[in-house]
């Protein structure tokens, strides 16, 4: 195929050596221009990416036409941390806008990340045709909320009822395991920076496996240092809590980039940080999920939902996938399922869902197999995966068949408000 050049596309992963500048400039040509103090912090990233040959460019000669990448995650699922690819910086010049260039490229991106053994994928559309067309759906969003930052400044207690107490003692560090602090007691609350890359990792993964959440991610250590060194941002770090900020429209707003804990204590200390600030900002911008502990902190209905990106899921690897993710333990079902994936051919066929002690599997159907099938596409499966009910499934024409009176097993096998934090 040629572009608007002329020449043959290739379509490979790029090397130290190529033009980042050339790269830059086709980013900015595509999304808007960058902060300069982001640039740099883009390029630490990008860095990262290129060595681990997941930055994919394409090039009419040697004139870059287009370009995408994947970051090395983890995807909490109900628990348990799932490989995941995250597609990000997927762009094409405007000039060579609308000539299958981008299907070319995210179907090798696609490829590319089924080769690493990623069970998933996730990325937030500009547009969604493109994407659907590859087996990603719509899987769970990024919500912002506002709340008043006055309103932050006192929290509702604990209920008497329970007979907690809140104390405003610290706990002296190294005294207590991580992701245990003692009733009564406060974490020891410090900043963070880049060599507690590690750390800030194992303390937002505790914290996801304790609620048992679903959507959220980890970065791997390397990149979590370059965005715990990126300019403007501050991080707090306790032994079961973690926390990012940055002052907005000068001092008026702080935007919170998630509040993480496994212990009321330190969700409480977290935000005495930032409630710290109210004396100077009006309003607190945080992102969170739709179950966070804040809607039940707050003593007004302050709180208000002023955005929800929508991020999409692609289940690369199926059985892999439903190995890795947690179920909840009370739920045991067998499922006839049939899938169709005509980009990953692998995963179609006739398989049985097993779901018992709080895990899955995938099994090829036996012969002589005759019960109807659930029947699902690679969109129908990544929307099964993330929680959507099959009622809302059957209605938009993205499952089909099997028994009904199956439905509400599934449904709480995947039961889930997946939502993410980090954007990428």
């Amino acid at each position: 195929m040629s572009a608007g050049g002329g020449g043959q596309l290739e379509i490979r992963a790029l090397r130290a050596g190529d033009d980042l500048d050339a790269q830059a400039d086709l980013s900015e040509r595509a999304f808007g221009p960058r902060a300069v103090a982001d640039r740099v912090n883009w390029r630490q990233l990008m860095g990262i990416v290129i060595e681990d040959g997941a930055f994919f460019g394409v090039f009419d000669a040697a004139r870059p036409v287009g370009s995408a990448l994947f970051f090395d995650m983890r995807q909490w699922w109900y628990g348990r941390p799932v490989a995941m690819a995250g597609v990000s910086s997927v762009k094409i010049a405007p000039e060579e806008r609308g000539r299958g260039i981008g299907r070319r490229m995210m179907a090798r991106l696609l490829d590319e990340i089924a080769a690493r053994g990623f069970p998933l994928s996730v990325l937030y559309p500009a547009t969604m045709p493109l994407y659907r067309s590859l087996g990603w759906e719509l899987a769970g969003g990024r919500y912002s909320v506002v709340i008043p930052a006055r309103s932050l400044r006192t929290l509702m207690p604990p209920d008497a009822a329970l007979g907690a107490t809140v104390s405003a003692g610290t706990v002296p560090p190294g005294t207590v395991p991580a992701g245990t602090v003692p009733a009564g007691a406060r974490a020891e609350i410090r900043r963070a920076g880049p060599a507690d890359a590690q750390a800030v990792i194992g303390v937002i993964s505790r914290a996801h496996q304790a609620a048992r959440d679903s959507g959220p991610l980890t970065w791997d250590a390397a990149a979590m240092a370059v965005n715990l060194a990126r300019p403007g941002m501050y991080s707090y770090l306790c032994a079961d809590g973690f926390t990012s900020y940055k002052w907005d429209n000068g001092n008026e707003e702080l935007f919170v980039a998630g509040v993480r804990a496994a212990s009321a204590q330190s969700l409480r200390g977290l935000w005495s940080v930032i409630a710290s600030h109210a004396s100077i900002a009006r309003s607190v911008r945080v992102l969170t999920s739709p179950a966070d502990p804040l809607w039940w902190l707050t003593q007004e209905p302050d709180a208000d939902l002023r955005h929800r990106e929508m991020w999409m899921l692609r289940v690369v690897d199926a059985p892999a996938a439903i190995a890795a993710r947690g179920f909840p333990a009370a739920v045991a079902l067998d499922v006839p399922l049939r899938i169709n994936d005509q980009s990953r051919p692998a995963n179609s066929g006739r398989w049985t869902l097993s779901v018992a002690d709080g895990k899955g599997e995938l099994l090829p159907a036996g012969p002589g197999t005759t019960a109807d099938p659930l029947t699902v596409g690679a969109r129908g499966l990544a929307a099964l995966y993330a929680g959507t009910p099959l009622a809302s499934l059957r209605l938009a024409g993205l499952a089909e068949g099997g028994q009904p009176g199956a439905d509400p097993a599934l449904d709480a096998a995947f039961a889930a408000s997946p939502y993410l934090v980090d954007a990428f």
